[in-house]
């Protein structure tokens, strides 16, 4: 899945009175702001061993997955990011040990793309980002 079809609202949405702006809309603009940095440590998190699959978890609220490497606070900006791995996703039962495989023929290339696990209220998701969008 990629970012901008979770940016585009559904017919469900349309319609309804007093939805303000996808809180997608101000991710992209951080992971813009962001994108060298991902991509550096992303570099660096398979260089050095730790992962063939690097995985960012973009979020606005507290969530205890990954290493937090961008803090909103800190940067003034609506996301935080913090860097994770498939192998902690599977470790810690978000992706079951059965689908690791089905993950990996889907990841795409760590170089051009960032795997971001999206949390929101209502959820989460996988997106890949391109790092030249």
């Amino acid at each position: 899945m990629d970012l901008q079809d979770l940016l585009n609202k559904g017919p469900e949405e349309e319609g309804k009175a007093g939805k303000g702006q996808s809180p997608l809309v101000s991710l992209k603009k951080d992971l813009d702001f962001y994108k060298e940095s991902i991509q550096e440590v992303s570099a660096e998190m398979m260089s050095e061993g730790y992962t063939l699959y690097p995985i960012f978890v973009a979020h606005q609220l507290k969530v205890d997955l990954g290493e937090m490497i961008l803090d909103r606070d800190e940067l003034n900006t609506q996301w935080s990011i913090q860097a994770s791995s498939l192998e902690e996703f599977v470790d810690r039962g978000i992706i079951k040990e059965d689908r690791k495989e089905y993950f990996e023929r889907n990841f795409k290339s760590a170089n051009d793309f960032m795997c971001l696990f999206v949390v929101v209220p209502e959820g989460a998701n996988f997106v890949f980002y391109p790092y030249n969008a």
